[in-house]
């Protein structure tokens, strides 16, 4: 068989048109869609070698970006597609070259694969971090501000000291203020979106602490929707700090587990 393999980037409708055309991949590849005629069903893909990306830091972050580029001009054109991770190849196999093995995998799964994509189709992630800023959590305490007047009379062991109780003061009130408003947060959030995950802070900063972080998966239309939560939110609270990211593809709600230990399989 062909010692030639695909790099898989996303799965998306068998449509009439190009989506792939002048789009390109990792070290400007060029893309191409890999149909499976009678499933519906389509792959972006490249041809290469059946080896895994690997090298330094700087490298993969730069490969993940330009997959990244990649899929969402793919999404913006179809408006519906399921992302891979990065380093999802098809190897050629003893009886069937990647193509096939591919097409066959799709067909296996294009049931489960369309349903998926009909769901999310017009659907976007946005991804949102709300934290606590330390200082400001404080800023109308009165107890606060007496502490940071003291400190501007006092020797320097005495700041040390008063600087400890500030700090102890501001870690109190951002507790209960992240406490306060993360339920609140959380539900007007989810009355606005059709699924929410919780996700690990990308921002991590010793002067804040943090609310919520989540992937929100929304309709088009309600992408507005969510930044009027938002922003009221933030003119409610003006200690807590807002990132609001997006929109990109579906990536948090893919769910696509069954691609290990099948035909196309993570290696990196």
């Amino acid at each position: 068989m062909s010692e030639g393999a695909l790099y898989v980037y996303a799965l998306l409708p068998d449509a009439p048109g190009e989506p792939a055309e002048g789009v390109t991949g990792l070290d400007d590849r060029p893309l191409r869609l890999l149909r499976a005629p009678g499933t519906g069903l389509a792959a972006l893909v490249h041809d290469g070698p059946a080896e895994p990306y690997e090298g330094g830091d700087e490298e993969v972050r730069r490969w993940v970006v330009e997959q990244d580029r990649a899929v969402v001009a793919v999404w913006e054109r179809t408006g519906a597609v399921l992302p891979m991770t990065f380093n999802v190849l098809v190897a050629p196999g003893e009886d069937a070259g990647a193509e096939d093995r591919l097409r066959s995998w799709l067909g296996e799964h294009a049931e489960e694969l369309t349903s998926r994509l009909r769901e999310l189709e017009g659907r976007a992630e946005l991804r949102v971090e709300l934290t606590v800023d330390r200082a400001a959590a404080t800023g109308d305490d009165e107890r606060a501000r007496a502490l940071e007047a003291e400190m501007q009379t006092r020797s320097p062991g005495m700041r040390r000291l008063l600087a400890k109780k500030l700090e102890g003061l501001r870690k109190e009130a951002t507790e209960r203020l992240a406490d306060g408003i993360h339920a609140d947060v959380r539900r007007r959030l989810a009355a606005v979106v059709e699924d929410i995950r919780d996700r690990t802070r990308t921002v991590r900063d010793p002067r804040e602490a943090e609310v919520l972080s989540a992937a929100l998966l929304v309709p088009a239309d309600g992408i507005e929707t969510v930044g009027a939560v938002l922003a009221d939110v933030q003119d409610s609270h003006p200690a807590v700090r807002v990132r609001f990211l997006g929109p990109w593809p579906p990536y948090s709600f893919t769910e696509l587990t069954e691609l290990a230990p099948g035909p196309a399989a993570s290696m990196g």
